[in-house]
Formats: C-alpha cells, structure tokens, sequence
C-alpha cells in the first residue's frame, strides 16, 4: 500500500480521537478513530461509534462492511476474528495489531512505519 492518500480506522474505547486508546477488541469496539492519512501525514480525524458494539453474535462482518463502506484501507485492533480477517483480506483492507491500550497516534504512527518498510 504505497499510496499517498489513504484511510485508517482504529478501534477504540471512547471519543477522544487521537488521545484515545486502542480498544481490546474489534468487532465490539465502542468507537473507530478514522483517520486520513496524505503523503505521510494525518490529515483529518472524524469518529464513528460502531453499529454492532452490542451485538452477541456476528459483530465483526457487520463492522467490516461498515468500514469497507467508508473505503478504510487499513485497520489497526489488537486481533481479529477468522470471519473478520477472511472478509477483510477480500476487500484488500490491510489489518495491523497493535497492543490494546496504546495511544492512537502511536498506534498510527506504528501502522504508517510498517506500511513505508513493506513498500
């Protein structure tokens, strides 16, 4: 993914965008951090609370259809679920984990690393 414009969505616990933290979980993460990313740089940051945080079955593909519809390019959780990741990999939406409790802009600035090294 060596575009110069891209999206990223993190889950996240509450609305603090960057200052917030990594969620423990995926498909039930209260909030996603999007974040645009251009040349390198965060360009905009918007929040989304996620429509299946209280789901009991199923939250990961209805998340992942969710932010395939916003065109996310890449996810950073702490893992994913083998339904998630299966549909993720089919959209070719990059997946990075990241430690639950990390900061967003760390975890961001982590996930562009990794992206500039693969390229």
């Amino acid at each position: 993914m060596n575009r110069k414009k891209f999206r990223i969505a993190v889950a996240t616990n509450e609305k603090k965008e960057l200052e917030d933290n990594v969620s423990e979980v995926f498909g039930r993460a209260n909030t996603f951090t999007i974040v645009q990313i251009e040349d390198g740089e965060i360009q905009g940051v918007k929040l989304i609370e996620n429509p299946a945080a209280t789901y009991i079955h199923g939250a990961g593909p209805i998340v992942v259809k969710e932010l395939v519809d916003l065109k996310i390019d890449l996810i950073i959780a702490p893992q994913f679920g083998p339904g998630a990741s299966t549909i993720l990999e089919q959209h070719g939406v990059t997946m990075i984990k990241a430690e639950a409790g990390t900061k967003v802009r760390e975890a961001i600035q982590d996930a562009l690393t990794h992206v500039h090294n693969r390229s």
